[in-house]
């Protein structure tokens, strides 16, 4: 029986990608943005393409504010964008 590879969705693109290959944004309960490296953390998530392309329109497109329904600071998104870069 062949191992199950979960699949996410690019918020962006709305690709289907494996699990592995997006970077994943997560709303705590206490309504922190944060990214998840381990993808492992407690909350709300959504996922991005990992590559630069999706990343770089995350910020024109609001796309975090329409999947998390709350507005968000524009420097905390570059500054959590630049951070996933790493």
């Amino acid at each position: 029986m062949a191992k199950v590879i979960p699949q996410r969705t690019c918020i962006v693109c709305r690709l289907t990608k494996d699990k592995k290959e997006l970077t994943r944004f997560v709303l705590s309960k206490d309504g922190n943005l944060t990214i998840d490296n381990l993808q492992k953390l407690e909350g709300r998530g959504a996922y991005v393409c990992a590559d630069g392309d999706c990343k770089s329109k995350l910020l024109k497109t609001h796309a975090l504010n329409r999947a998390f329904k709350k507005q968000f600071n524009d420097e905390l998104v570059m500054r959590l964008i630049d951070e996933s870069k790493n």
